[in-house]
């Protein structure tokens, strides 16, 4: 289930559905752009949605439109322009040939049946362009682009006002023409996608269940430093007592319960705060603060490393228990450990660990108490708790480590089985892992992107 984004809405948007094909994420005022996730088989699911067009007679208005079309083409070469500055590319947006054939698709619709709504289709793309106006404050963080800023306003204002002065008199325009315009203009836009810095946590949808199996306790996941063609699935049943690791080829040969291959770990663990990162298990062992790095290639511990007065064996576990007190995390930023001391009072520590030797780089230090969490998370360097595992919880509180600084937040998620022992974010996928009482389940999450130029890289 990768993730994937909702981005902007001129003559053609791109929108990108989460866990629930039917759920559209919009855009927000302030022109917020989203990720969201794919489906289970690892294909993206995306829709090029543009506005119906059942025109394609020929009159003297034709060259208005055209002309017009002119004036989107500058915008596309603005936004591309724009594009060059920015940096980082997560490449989660592929695959949009079954989406273009949908395109293409809906304009044989319109050509066959072009004269009946023309006033109409005029309308929604009038419509449509009235929605790039939330695109200016995005823009406008571009901080040595002001002058193209205030053109691409300008544009704005200029094609609204031919819009208005075609609708009046309906005129024809060139199919053909239109149709490779907005195909190269959405070649750009996708390229824009690419081009997105780590997000904020905005939203939380789902759950969707995977499966229901195990005891009420446990773990699973997937490798968010893997290919992508890489989809194995590990399964770690109950939070003590057991060495026992099932992988599975596929989310597929999850759900059939495959198994494909079966490790016998050197050590019992502790917890369900497990992950798996470029190939290796990273884990707490039992009852120590250890954490031990484990292949899954050679079957070997590679390090082991204790975690400097870190409370264990439900010393300073999260709300439920189950010696949940060392929870080992990764993001798109590296790895993470969340636990408590007692120099902290009981509050959460959170440490950015080095995935080689575990040694722990630089500690932040919360105010919120582990025993009040319900569980935690990390997405690109802030760390998210919930208040509560049980039903109502939300996340309520986040601590940035690039700021030091936290925040009381109220993001809801629906705990469909009632009881969570285990909530870990996936980079790659762009979403939540769960065992939810039994169940093995996935929440959609939905960032706020901000576009960086070059001066803040």
């Amino acid at each position: 289930m990768r993730a994937l984004f909702s981005v902007l809405y001129p003559v053609i948007s791109i929108t990108v559905f989460g866990l629930y094909p039917s759920m559209t994420i919009g855009p927000k005022e302030g022109w917020q752009v989203y990720s969201s996730a794919q489906d289970a088989d690892g294909r993206c699911i995306c829709t090029v949605v543009a506005p119906e067009q059942n025109l394609c007679s020929r009159d003297a208005k034709g060259r208005q439109l055209r002309q017009l079309l002119e004036k989107v083409q500058n915008m596309s070469q603005s936004i591309e322009m724009l594009n060059l500055r920015t940096q980082r590319d997560f490449q989660y947006v592929m695959k949009m040939e079954n989406q273009m054939k949908g395109l293409r698709t809906k304009f044989r619709q319109v050509e066959d049946d072009r004269k009946t709504i023309m006033a109409k289709n005029f309308q929604e793309l009038k419509e449509k362009m009235d929605e790039l106006q939330p695109l200016i404050p995005v823009l406008e963080q571009y901080k040595t682009d002001a002058q193209l800023i205030s053109s691409f306003k300008e544009e704005i204002r200029n094609l609204s006002m031919v819009l208005t002065a075609i609708q009046e008199e309906m005129g024809a325009y060139d199919y053909d023409e239109l149709y490779q315009r907005v195909l190269r203009l959405d070649s750009r836009l996708r390229n824009c996608m690419g081009k997105l810095t780590c997000g904020k946590l905005m939203k939380i949808t789902g759950p969707v269940t995977i499966k229901t199996s195990g005891t009420r306790f446990g773990a699973w996941m997937t490798d968010p430093q893997a290919s992508q063609r890489n989809n194995r699935v590990w399964y770690m049943d109950s939070y003590t007592n057991s060495k026992i690791v099932r992988e599975y080829k596929t989310m597929e040969d999850f759900v059939a319960n495959v198994v494909s291959r079966t490790y016998n770990l050197p050590f019992k663990w502790e917890g369900t705060g497990h992950v798996v990162y470029n190939g290796s298990l990273y884990y707490n062992k039992y009852q120590s603060n250890i954490i031990v790095k484990y292949s899954f290639e050679t079957g070997r511990v590679l390090a082991q490393r204790a975690l400097e007065y870190a409370g264990f064996h439900n010393t300073y576990p999260y709300s439920w228990g189950g010696y949940s007190d060392i929870d080992v995390m990764a993001d798109e930023l590296g790895m993470w450990v969340v636990y408590a001391t007692n120099q902290n009072a009981g509050n959460i520590v959170i440490a950015q660990m080095d995935q080689d030797t575990l040694e722990v780089q630089k500690t932040w230090n919360t105010e919120y108490s582990k025993r009040n969490a319900g569980e935690s998370f990390m997405i690109c360097g802030t760390l998210y708790i919930t208040n509560s595992h049980l039903t109502g919880a939300k996340v309520y509180y986040s601590y940035s480590t690039k700021t030091s600084s936290y925040e009381y937040t109220d993001i809801p998620f629906h705990n469909q089985y009632f009881h969570m022992s285990m909530l870990d974010y996936n980079a790659r996928e762009r979403a939540l892992y769960a065992w939810n009482n039994g169940h093995q389940v996935l929440f959609n999450v939905t960032l706020f992107h901000v576009i960086k130029t070059e001066d803040d890289s």
